[in-house]
């Protein structure tokens, strides 16, 4: 089996900056194993599976895998996927993306700009002792989680973000989590870092599904909901976030690194 292969570096304006995201368009849905494996082998922080819809209510299903397990929401992966998608000369503006414990997903294009729309995770109060310990980090201001396993960690200077140095092993240990750090910026709004243990990943360069969550509690403290960010890792990415309701709007660039095929025996 030959199965088209791109891979983007999503929430970037040129190569080696942002997330890379492996898009794989499937004529029809593998065995989760093999899913699994093609991820492994990718050794990226997502690859995207798309199907075509057999519906009018999508245009695709669209599934995230790691190389340690499938996740729930993927949100730089779902904008490597739509700018495939989009840059493929189907005359589209937009393409929803239907998936199954995120629901529907929208990214839409403008010009050289994608517009990516996210349900809002609010997150509620929690304490998180171990996760805390395992950051190792000063001045944390407050916990936070939501029940699809994402823990925030706000802490009172990005110094501290950009200083982290976690105990990674100590971290997994928590449970399958995703866990984000941040804190208010000096040139954006928010600051902050990502780190998923594990599922394979160490520290995920740029994630948009944890700004589904920073997003709802930032706009809080902020008194508004139109914010920046920026996630410090060692690629870095901006990203353009906007509250609407219970949905969050991202918005950033896309660039296609490799394109190829990947051969399945």
């Amino acid at each position: 089996m030959r199965i088209p292969f791109t891979q983007v570096d999503a929430f970037a304006d040129q190569p080696f900056a942002g997330n890379p995201a492996a898009v794989m368009p499937l004529s029809r849905w593998l065995d989760d194993e093999t899913l699994q494996r093609i991820a492994q082998e990718n050794n990226l922080s997502e690859t995207a599976f798309l199907v075509a819809a057999e519906d009018d209510g999508a245009d695709f299903d669209l599934r995230w895998f790691t190389p340690g397990g499938e996740v729930a929401l993927c949100g730089h992966a779902t904008l490597a996927s739509g700018h495939v998608v989009l840059s493929s000369g189907i005359g589209q503006e937009r393409v929803r993306f239907r998936t199954r414990r995120s629901g529907m997903l929208e990214v839409a294009r403008q010009d050289s700009i994608y517009r990516m729309s996210l349900p809002a995770w609010v997150p509620t109060p929690r304490p998180l002792p171990g996760l805390v310990s395992a950051l190792r980090v000063e001045g944390v201001l407050d916990t936070q989680w939501v029940d699809t396993g994402y823990a925030l960690v706000v802490v009172d200077d990005e110094n501290s973000v950009r200083d982290c140095d976690p105990d990674l092993r100590a971290m997994a240990e928590e449970g399958d989590l995703v866990v984000i750090v941040a804190a208010r910026g000096a040139e954006t709004d928010i600051v902050s870092r990502v780190f998923v243990p594990a599922f394979g990943i160490d520290e995920d360069p740029v994630t948009g599904s944890a700004h589904a969550v920073m997003v709802p509690y930032f706009a809080e403290k902020l008194g508004r909901d139109r914010m920046t960010a920026y996630q410090a890792s060692a690629r870095g990415g901006r990203l353009g976030c906007t509250l609407e309701e219970d949905r969050v709007i991202l918005t950033g660039s896309c660039v296609t690194v490799i394109e190829g095929t990947f051969l399945l025996p």
